[in-house]
């Protein structure tokens, strides 16, 4: 028979206060997380991004608790946390990924440039094509290389000749840094490209729409360090032009390719600030704590 812990249903109505909640028996008993409140610096001066006091459930599982976060434009924000702390659910967010998940429900402001993207007249396409998504195994079309690229500029009419569309596929892969690999073989199934490559091809592919935004989650998780390291340098490149927001598992990565780094744990926005004083002096006792490897 299943008993309930007179503690866990204290926590819950808690909760459903909006109270601080005490963090579970394995993290510093001290410590608490006030329900809204993130420290650091999690608003920009020119946000991409606004987002405000957003909250995500799965039935009556809150997944996101009530968070606000801006997002600057042109800036590679990191999201980190344990698993199951909230991250992806977040970053799907941003272009309603989470549409598809009939439980899912969205509260709160979610603005792209000033525009609410879950206005119910919104176009999901089209804030699909400002806002793409590169996801953590690499998805390529069982077609050849310059179809998978040139597929996204065809549904949306970007190109109304060949020449034209020869000039994305080969822009988009130029970006990429996959052009000298491929441009010799753009008739060959993506599919027999190695990993690393498949990833790659998954950007130019993002990027062949003329996205705004771009979203990545755990985009490295599946490569080989070679491949990781093409694809961080894509990164870098690509923040000149994009706005780009990472979510990972791996610190080392979000301490080299990002700007600013947010710490999740538990639906809740902990921490967000630039990345080099989350990873070298945090100001939540959470944040360094999970830097430091006492959990995770």
């Amino acid at each position: 028979m299943n008993t309930i812990n007179p503690s866990m249903s204290a926590q819950a109505d808690m909760r459903d206060q909006g109270a601080a909640v005490p963090v579970p028996e394995d993290k510093p008993e001290t410590t608490v997380i006030e329900e809204g409140k993130t420290v650091g610096k999690p608003f920009a001066d020119d946000p991409k991004f606004k987002l405000r006091n957003v909250d995500v459930s799965y039935g009556a599982d809150r997944a996101i608790k009530n968070i606000s976060l801006d997002i600057g434009r042109n800036e590679v924000i990191s999201f980190i946390g344990p698993s199951g702390c909230g991250k992806s659910t977040f970053l799907r967010c941003l272009n309603r990924m989470n549409d598809s998940i009939d439980i899912c429900r969205i509260k709160g402001q979610l603005m792209l440039d000033d525009e609410d993207i879950y206005h119910s007249k919104r176009d999901v396409v089209e804030l699909r094509a400002r806002v793409g998504m590169v996801f953590q195994k690499p998805n390529p079309f069982p077609k050849s290389i310059y179809d998978n690229v040139a597929y996204g500029p065809r549904i949306h009419g970007l190109a109304n000749r060949k020449s034209d569309l020869d000039d994305i596929v080969e822009n988009s892969l130029r970006k990429a840094g996959l052009w000298n690999e491929a441009k010799d073989r753009l008739d060959s199934i993506a599919t027999g490209m190695s990993g690393g490559q498949q990833q790659r091809l998954c950007i130019a592919r993002a990027i062949a729409v003329s996205p705004e935004v771009i979203l990545m989650d755990e985009p490295c998780s599946a490569l080989d360090p070679i491949a990781t390291a093409r694809v961080e340098e894509l990164i870098a490149e690509m923040s000149e032009s994009y706005t780009i927001v990472i979510v990972t598992h791996s610190m080392q990565q979000a301490a080299r390719v990002s700007h600013r780094t947010a710490y999740f744990h538990l639906g809740h926005l902990v921490e967000v600030n630039e990345t080099n004083k989350v990873f070298t002096s945090p100001e939540h006792e959470l944040t360094e704590s999970y830097i430091t490897g006492r959990f995770g």
